[in-house]
């Protein structure tokens, strides 16, 4: 799935990274997006909101919906969402909806829930899924090696 990631996707990631931290820190689940448009312009930001309790409060769905309302369907086809960890299939669809183009991930589903699983965590109550088994027109690429450690370790402290 991962063609070589570029200077610039690692740029963009390593801020997602810090984003996650920042969830984290203020409580939430560690997860952050950005998103760049065509012309590498970062455009918006966000992180994970859950811990109010509406669990579709995750970047890359507030992220898929600020493009719907500001971005033309071209601009969103253009555009990339990097994320710390790939899509969940909810953002995935929403991701498919609003046309937005590339994802690019540090971590994968697969590689959070297997951590998960090894720390004792609960089964998600969502069926982890890649991305393109949602949008299958996506391009899609991660994740990001040199990131993984950072995202493990994240993870790992919001068990507690």
């Amino acid at each position: 799935m991962t063609a070589e990631l570029s200077a610039a996707d690692l740029v963009h990631l390593r801020r997602c990274v810090e984003l996650a931290g920042q969830a984290l820190d203020a409580g939430e689940e560690p997860f952050g997006s950005v998103l760049v448009g065509p012309d590498e312009e970062v455009l918006q930001e966000d992180i994970n909101r859950t811990s109010g309790g509406d669990q579709t409060r995750h970047p890359e769905f507030e992220l898929a919906r600020w493009a719907a309302e500001n971005l033309s369907p071209e601009d969103r086809a253009g555009s990339t969402v990097y994320t710390s960890g790939e899509h969940c299939p909810m953002c995935a669809a929403a991701h498919g909806w609003v046309g937005l183009g590339r994802i690019v991930y540090a971590v994968s589903t697969a590689q959070l829930a297997a951590w998960r699983s090894g720390w004792g965590a609960p089964d998600s109550p969502v069926t982890p899924l890649p991305v393109g088994d949602i949008v299958p027109g996506v391009a899609v690429q991660g994740p990001a090696p040199e990131l993984e450690e950072q995202m493990r370790a994240l993870h790992r402290r919001s068990m507690g």
